[in-house]
C-alpha cells in the first residue's frame, strides 16, 4: 500500500494536476499533503487563457468558467490599457476566480483519475538511489511512516522539504517584504477591467471576482509591518485610494492576508529520480497573476514525461522536463520583477518616462499582442532540434479542425495525431486549414509535423507508440 510508481508531496494545483495525469496515463500515484483540508484562503485569483487551454483538454474548463468573470483586459497607469480580446485563443481573457475553486476542481481531477490523496502527512524527508526514492513522514497520529515509488515530485511550495532533502537551495532575492491583499466588496466598482495604479512608493490591484467582490492587492513600500501581521484596513484603503484615486465605494472585507514578495528559482528542476515544479522550484512577484498558472504548466509538461518513462521510454526524456520549463520560469521572474518596479518608481522623471513608453508601446497592435501572449502563457513555445519542423515545440490547440477542437480531441487521447485536409483519413481529426499533418503531445505542444503519408511520419508514430505505448492511446496511430 506504500509503493506507488510516483510519490508527489504537496496537493496544491501543480500537485493535484501532475498527480491527475499521471492517474491518467495509468500509473500508480500517492499524494502527501500535510494539510487535513484544502485551505479555504488563497492568494492566487486568475486563471491565464493558456492554462485554460490546458484544463478545457481534460474537461475541466467549462464548469470553472462559471465560477468567476472573464476579464477582457487590463486597465493600467495613466488611462492606458492592454486588451486580451485578441489572444489567438478560444480564451481571449482572463478568468478571475478564487483559487480555492481551482483546487477544488484539480484535486477532483486527480481523485477520480484514480489517484491516492493522503491528508494530514508531515513530510519529513526523502532519500532516493539507483532504484527509486524513498519518502519519510509522520502520519495523523503521530506515528512515522515511510512511502516508495520509482519517482518523487516536490510541488510543496517555497518552503519545500523535498528541495532542501536533495541539496537544492532557492537562490534570489527579497523584493518587497509585505504585499496586502483582501477580497472586498465595492459599491461602486470599476470597469470589467483588472484595474493598476501606482502611486509614489505604492501600487494597487483590483479584479473582479464578478459576484460583487474584488480581490485587492496592494503594496506600500514604506511599510514595515511583519508577514505575520494582521491587515489594517484602514491603511489598505488608503494605499488603494493613493495608487487608483478612489476606494470604489469600499464597503466589507471578507478576508485579508499578507505576504512577501521574492524572486527566486532552483538551478535545476531535476535530481535524479526526483522533480520540482511550482513554488516549489520557482517563486516570483505577483504581478501578471503568473504563479499558479506556471505550476500548473509545470506539472503537465513533467506529467506526461514520467508516465511515458515508466512505459518504457527512454529515460532521458525526463531532463527534457528542465530544459523547458526552467527557461520558462525565468522569463515569469523577469517579467513579473520588471512589472512591479515600474510600478514602484520613485521619481517623477522616471515615472512620467514611463507613461510616455508604455503609452507608445501599447499603440502597437503587434507589441500588444507579444506582451498579452507572455502574461497568458500562449506565446510560450519549446525548442526544436535541427532539422525538425518549425512548428515543433508550438501550441497545437490553435489548429481549426474539421469537427471539433484539439483541446476536446486531447481529452480521449495522450498522443493525437491530426491529418492535413486532404489527407483522406477518416480514423483521426484533420485540420479545416491548409497547413501539415502534426503530432501533438499530452500537453498540447506539437512534436512532430509533415506529411501523413510520408516514410518519415511512419518512422515517427512508431517510435512514439513503442516509446509510450502505456500512455499513448490507439486514436493517435
Amino acid at each position: 500500500m506504500n509503493h506507488s510508481d510516483v510519490i508527489v508531496v504537496g496537493a496544491g494545483p501543480a500537485g493535484c494536476m501532475l498527480a491527475g495525469e499521471l492517474a491518467r496515463a495509468g500509473r500508480s500515484v500517492t499524494v502527501l499533503e500535510k494539510h487535513d483540508a484544502p485551505s479555504p484562503l488563497s492568494r492566487a485569483f486568475g486563471v491565464h487563457a493558456r492554462t485554460l487551454e490546458i484544463l478545457d483538454s481534460r474537461g475541466l474548463a467549462e464548469d470553472l468558467l462559471s465560477t468567476g468573470a472573464h476579464t477582457p483586459g487590463l486597465k493600467l497607469w495613466n488611462g492606458l490599457s492592454l486588451d486580451l480580446g485578441a489572444l489567438p485563443s478560444q480564451f481571449p481573457y482572463l478568468l478571475v476566480t478564487p483559487q480555492t475553486n481551482v483546487d477544488s476542481r484539480l484535486e477532483e481531477y486527480a481523485r477520480a483519475s484514480g489517484a491516492r490523496i493522503l491528508r494530514g502527512v508531515e513530510v519529513t524527508g526523502l532519500d532516493q538511489n539507483a532504484d527509486g526514492v524513498v519518502v519519510r513522514g509522520t502520519v495523523a497520529d503521530g506515528s512515522a511512516q515511510e512511502w516508495t515509488a520509482s519517482y518523487a515530485a516536490g510541488t510543496d511550495g517555497v518552503h519545500s522539504i523535498v528541495r532542501t532533502s536533495i541539496g537544492l537551495d532557492l537562490p534570489g532575492r527579497e523584493l518587497l517584504r509585505s504585499i496586502m491583499l483582501a477580497d472586498v466588496r465595492l459599491v461602486d466598482p470599476p470597469n470589467g477591467l483588472i484595474n493598476i495604479g501606482a502611486g509614489k512608493d505604492c501600487f494597487a490591484f483590483v479584479a473582479p471576482f464578478g459576484d460583487g467582490w474584488f480581490r485587492v492587492i496592494a503594496c506600500d513600500r514604506t511599510d514595515t509591518a511583519d508577514v505575520a501581521a494582521s491587515v489594517d484596513e484602514t491603511r489598505l484603503r488608503d494605499v488603494v485610494r493613493r495608487a487608483l484615486g478612489t476606494d470604489y465605494g469600499w464597503t466589507d472585507v471578507r478576508w485579508s492576508s499578507r505576504f512577501s514578495c521574492d524572486e527566486r528559482q532552483v538551478r535545476r528542476y531535476r535530481v535524479g529520480r526526483v522533480f520540482l515544479a511550482g513554488d516549489a522550484a520557482h517563486v516570483h512577484s505577483p504581478a501578471g497573476g503568473q504563479g499558479m498558472n506556471t505550476g500548473i504548466q509545470d506539472a503537465m509538461n513533467l506529467g506526461w514525461k514520467l508516465a511515458a518513462v515508466l512505459g518504457g521510454a527512454d529515460e532521458r526524456i525526463l531532463d527534457t522536463y528542465h530544459d523547458e520549463r526552467h527557461p520558462v520560469g525565468k522569463l515569469v521572474l523577469r517579467s513579473s520583477g520588471a512589472t512591479i518596479r515600474m510600478l514602484l518608481l520613485r521619481s517623477v522623471v522616471a515615472r512620467t518616462l514611463r507613461n510616455i513608453v508604455s503609452a507608445r508601446v501599447l499603440r502597437r497592435r503587434r507589441a500588444v499582442g507579444r506582451i498579452a501572449g507572455m502574461f497568458s502563457g500562449i506565446s510560450i513555445s519549446y525548442p526544436r532540434r535541427r532539422g525538425e519542423h518549425p512548428l515543433v515545440g508550438r501550441r497545437a490547440v490553435q489548429i481549426p479542425l474539421t469537427d471539433g477542437t484539439v483541446t476536446t480531441a486531447l481529452r480521449d487521447s495522450a498522443f493525437l495525431m491530426i491529418g492535413e485536409n486532404d489527407c483522406g483519413r477518416t480514423d483521426i481529426p484533420r485540420r479545416a486549414d491548409r497547413g501539415p499533418a502534426v503530432l501533438v503531445r499530452p500537453d498540447g505542444y506539437i512534436a512532430w509535423a509533415g506529411r501523413s503519408d510520408s516514410n518519415r511520419w511512419k518512422a515517427v508514430r512508431d517510435r512514439w507508440t513503442a516509446e509510450c505505448s502505456a500512455s499513448i492511446s490507439p486514436a493517435a496511430t
